[in-house]
């Protein structure tokens, strides 16, 4: 029997610019998702992939290295490749729309003005993939813009809570991957 295929995105921008910004929660998950497997990920021009293998399943985590709103292109790269359906792909992304440090799973949905998700839905043509939603917040200052909130980084009353609720994002992972798997 054939091992079930799961993937994993982790949304982010490249390059040491944005490695703390709230945009790249998460590259933040799933690069600490693959240290607590003892994985590495390989890299090429577009897009940076760890594979990790058990009885059950062949899980990919990919991190997309071009920016936010070309996302699409790298994991519809990777979905075709090998063949990953629907079902049994998670997104984790920043969601403005909610409180800093609230989690939710979800499936489907539209982009919210999200460009990575809008570029990984507009690429596959639907949106009925699974979400891992990490609530960064909405700038208090309403003149600040969105695009300037997400890309600046954390404060430190955030970076203070930051490794609990990566913490949290995992241990939802691993139930989705649980649920996935059963059977």
């Amino acid at each position: 029997m054939e091992s079930k295929k799961l993937l994993i995105v982790g949304l982010g921008n490249p390059g040491e610019r944005y490695k703390n910004t709230r945009h790249n929660i998460g590259f933040k998950v799933i690069d600490e998702f693959s240290k607590n497997k003892n994985s590495s990920f390989d890299n090429d021009k577009t897009c940076s992939v760890a594979k990790i293998q058990d009885t059950t399943h062949n899980l990919f985590l990919l991190k997309p290295l071009e920016f936010m709103n070309l996302s699409g292109s790298c994991t519809i790269k990777l979905i075709s490749k090998f063949k990953i359906p629907m079902d049994d792909i998670i997104v984790i992304h920043d969601e403005i729309d909610f409180p800093f440090g609230k989690l939710k799973l979800k499936v489907g949905g539209g982009h919210a003005g999200h460009n990575g998700l809008r570029s990984i839905i507009d690429l596959l043509g639907r949106n009925d993939f699974h979400r891992l939603r990490f609530g960064v917040g909405r700038p208090e200052n309403p003149n600040f813009q969105v695009s300037d909130y997400v890309l600046s980084n954390f404060v430190d009353s955030e970076t203070e809570k930051l490794t609990e609720l990566i913490a949290t994002s995992i241990s939802k992972l691993n139930e989705w991957i649980l649920q996935k798997t059963k059977g």
